[in-house]
């Protein structure tokens, strides 16, 4: 289908908003004679004369008149759709966010990320789905922010780092290590609770003590760390966890948080979302507020 000039269409409403070729012309800031010659194709596109003589001036026909309110709405249709994004008014806009994240970020910064939006965007609702097998693809329709370690992603996916954190060992309050020092032989020596979404066995904590001629007993491996806390308060194992949420943990249970005396990495979090929405403002305001809340919640306080 071959679509008319568009450009015409500015002309078009000057002249049925003014009925005058020198009104329209004056409009548009062309000539009269330029605004006639244009008048001249508007009446072969559209098969009418548009504006006839009356008296000393012109009037419209009655298929100009009832292409006045069309154009008009067409014309303000085309340049808010050609028009740069607006500033947003969060406070007013409704929309339903999906992310996809781990619990450390759902415990640990969400309760101040779900603040933030009663505060500021009370027209949003947060959709907080589990990490699994998922595919990096569904940032295209079905997720709107993957947060947490982030994997090899598309080229049409963006991302954005956030904070990093270290692993610590959390026990139950009078558990007959709680108070003595955690020397390396005596984590060796017991049992651990580990997270894995995969429920792997073996991980950098093994190959470090290895290295060192020790191993470990795994006693569970479990999804999540709230569950490794709960875990240990009932055994006299030590659970593996985030020290973010060791932290939050041990003010809520009776936990104490103890440093693991090995040298293993820090564990980096970043936040993906696909291309289409990355010049939305509602989406760029979601990343921000991501990123303002997780510098002051999920950053490694633990000493």
């Amino acid at each position: 289908m071959q679509l008319p000039d568009m450009n015409l269409l500015p002309a078009l409403d000057a002249l049925l908003r003014e009925a005058s070729v020198t009104g329209a012309a004056a409009r548009m800031n062309v000539s009269a004679s330029a605004m006639s010659r244009t008048l001249g194709r508007l009446r072969r596109v559209l098969d009418d004369p548009l504006l006839v003589p009356s008296g000393r001036g012109l009037v419209l026909t009655p298929r100009a008149v009832e292409l006045r309110p069309q154009a008009e709405a067409a014309l303000v249709g085309a340049l808010a759709a050609l028009r740069p994004a607006q500033p947003v008014d969060i406070a007013s806009v409704e929309r339903k966010f999906t992310l996809r994240t781990n619990d450390a970020f759902a415990v640990v910064v969400g309760p101040a990320l779900t603040d933030r939006v009663v505060r500021q965007a009370p027209g949003i609702q947060l959709r907080f789905l589990p990490e699994g097998d998922e595919d990096p693809a569904d940032l295209r329709d079905s997720v709107d922010l993957d947060i947490g370690h982030l994997p090899d992603l598309p080229h049409d996916v963006l991302s954005a780092p956030l904070s990093r954190h270290r692993y610590v060992a959390v026990c139950r309050a009078g558990a007959p290590h709680a108070d003595e020092p955690l020397t390396l032989e005596r984590f060796a020596a017991l049992p651990h609770i580990t997270v894995t979404r995969r429920g792997r066995f073996h991980g950098v904590v093994d190959d470090r003590l290895a290295g060192l001629g020790l191993g470990r007993r795994v006693l569970a491996t479990v999804p999540s760390h709230v569950t490794a806390c709960f875990l240990a308060l009932r055994s006299d194992a030590l659970a593996l966890v985030a020290a973010p949420v060791a932290e939050h943990a041990a003010e809520a249970m009776p936990l104490v948080v103890r440093d693991i005396p090995l040298s293993l990495p820090s564990v980096g979090t970043g936040m993906a979302w696909h291309v289409r929405v990355d010049d939305d403002p509602a989406h760029r305001w979601l990343r921000g507020a991501v990123a303002g809340v997780d510098g002051g919640g999920l950053r490694d306080r633990v000493g």
